[in-house]
């Protein structure tokens, strides 16, 4: 079945990311349907930047499109690379969602663990510690923000929830030279793949990403069922080739999922309407090594 991204223009990161939510509705109610343990992974790759961080409108707006299918407990849970979950819970104003929605926060950092087997710098196996609670969750939401990134380019949806479901000092361990940390991302993926991926791109991060870069503003909003379909379409509007990224072209070689703009169905608006090209970051020649 030919995979399906929506976007559409954002005038704010709640609107932008829930008309995005809204054109796959049908898909997310069916989907959630019957579904136990639901869980929504923010990125948190700074705990003080809101720039680098997702906004908690943009969580807002899942929460309110999810909470007509689905009526139980939903985890919002998170890893920060650096300071504690709760640093980033009151500076980005997420405590005030427990007010509002049946929602715990969950610091992956601190969950258990499933040890799952990756690769090092010599592409000789390494085991990584990967949280129980986001292998185990049945529908996994990553909301994420389009930033470009000094080792794969760009981190989107996939990147997300990959890094963040490392546990406690693992999140730098992914990083085994060009090769290997693609390598990683894209296997890592296999176990805890989003089933909804939504990019609130109202801003962007260009150059150095992913987290001292400078500010887009981008004004594009996407989700898609199909997140491999979903960072490609993104890539491709930052100006950047899905095939020039490395986690994403293993995946698609894989047959995880489709990076072919001419094989992924976009739907809302057009891509010559949103297209902005993002300053890379100053590494990103090198980045592109990953081929060699």
């Amino acid at each position: 079945m030919e995979p399906i991204v929506a976007v559409t223009k954002s005038i704010g990161h709640y609107e932008g990311v829930s008309s995005a939510l809204r054109l796959v509705e049908k898909q997310i109610g069916e989907d959630i349907e019957g579904k136990k343990r639901v869980l929504v992974k923010p990125n948190f790759v700074s705990t003080s930047r809101q720039l680098a961080a997702t906004h908690v409108e943009a969580v807002k707006a899942v929460l309110d499109m999810i909470s007509k299918y689905h009526s139980g407990k939903v985890t919002i849970g998170e890893g920060p690379a650096t300071s504690s979950l709760r640093d980033g819970l009151v500076n980005f104003n997420y405590l005030k969602l427990q007010n509002e929605y049946d929602v715990d926060f969950l610091d992956l950092n601190r969950d258990d663990y499933v040890e799952v087997e990756g690769l090092d710098s010599q592409l000789k196996p390494l085991k990584f510690h990967v949280s129980k609670s986001v292998i185990e969750s049945d529908y996994r939401i990553s909301v994420a923000v389009p930033k470009t990134h000094n080792v794969v380019i760009v981190t989107l949806s996939i990147k997300n929830m990959v890094v963040g479901s490392l546990v406690n000092h693992e999140k730098s361990k992914i990083h085994q030279g060009l090769k290997g940390t693609n390598l990683n991302i894209a296997e890592l993926s296999r176990i805890v793949m989003p089933h909804l991926g939504v990019i609130d791109g109202f801003l962007g991060m260009e150059g150095r990403g992913p987290i001292s870069g400078d500010a887009v503003d981008f004004r594009v909003a996407a989700a898609s069922p199909h997140p491999i379909s979903l960072d490609a379409v993104i890539s491709r509007v930052m100006g950047f080739d899905p095939s020039d990224i490395g986690y994403l072209y293993h995946l698609h070689e894989w047959k995880m999922g489709v990076i072919d703009l001419d094989r992924i169905k976009v739907i809302g608006t057009s891509l010559a309407d949103v297209t902005q090209r993002f300053e890379p970051h100053p590494g990103y020649l090198d980045s592109l090594r990953w081929k060699l």
